[in-house]
């Protein structure tokens, strides 16, 4: 089982609070953020969330297209209010983190 916040709260670095990009075993990395000035829910810098913002997945990534805020490149774009259990569901179908 992954959980997400957990990872955001071991993986923030910096004092504007950028998380370590997510690293799957398949391959697949892709930035997870959630603080005050990303497209996150609740929107501040503690927690827990329910969306987080998704962004430069290293391929597409279908089940998170209709959150692309520019569909037409989908791994040069962010994607705003992605739910939490998705985005755990992803890394899960991954095969978990590296």
């Amino acid at each position: 089982m992954f959980d997400l916040n957990d990872y955001i709260k071991i993986n923030r670095t910096g004092r504007n609070g950028h998380v370590k990009h997510i690293t799957c075993k398949s391959g697949l990395t892709m930035s997870v953020q959630a603080t005050s000035f990303t497209y996150c829910h609740p929107r501040n810098d503690e927690g827990p969330y329910l969306a987080v913002e998704v962004g430069f997945p290293s391929r597409q990534i279908d089940d998170i297209m209709e959150y692309a805020e520019n569909p037409a490149i989908p791994t040069e774009t962010v994607y705003a209010y992605v739910p939490t259990n998705l985005v755990e569901q992803i890394v899960v179908n991954n095969g978990g983190l590296v």
